[in-house]
């Protein structure tokens, strides 16, 4: 009885941290915009409005699930884009929107795959530079899984 206890906890703790990994994606797409006046760009544009969950996770590790984006040739990469979605159904196709995608700026290379990996990094949020992604993961590192 002991054991099925100590079963059922152990359980229970590996379902929630799979779940909190599942909802990183779900969670950083709870975003509103505004408009407001560039004036580099010399119109409006939409700002990101974060929700108290994301601010919440600003500065913080966390562990997501995606799919690389290769910026330049499909070899290691420290500094890609990465994305709830497989490349073709990712923001820069039209298949999604921006709270999507996530600038990564990896400690070590990470080797390109068209399949799922999943990386750990502390994560930035930008509402200010339109010339970068809303969410930036810093000292990413990917998960090796175990076989």
């Amino acid at each position: 009885m002991k054991y099925l206890l100590s079963f059922l906890i152990l359980a229970f703790f590996i379902q929630i941290n799979a779940q909190s990994e599942a909802n990183t994606w779900k969670t950083l797409g709870k975003i509103t915009y505004k408009k407001e006046y560039d004036e580099l760009m010399g119109f409006k544009v939409d700002v990101p409005v974060f929700s108290d969950d994301i601010k919440a996770m600003e500065g913080k590790e966390i562990t997501i699930k995606g799919y690389i984006i290769p910026v330049e040739g499909y070899k290691s990469h420290k500094e890609f884009i990465f994305s709830a979605y497989p490349y073709n159904m990712c923001f820069f196709c039209g298949g999604a929107g921006p709270e999507t995608v996530m600038e990564v700026s990896a400690s070590e290379p990470v080797k390109y795959t068209a399949e799922q990996v999943e990386l750990k990094g502390t994560l930035t949020l930008n509402d200010s530079d339109v010339n970068r992604l809303m969410y930036i993961l810093t000292d990413a590192k990917q998960i090796k899984e175990s076989n």
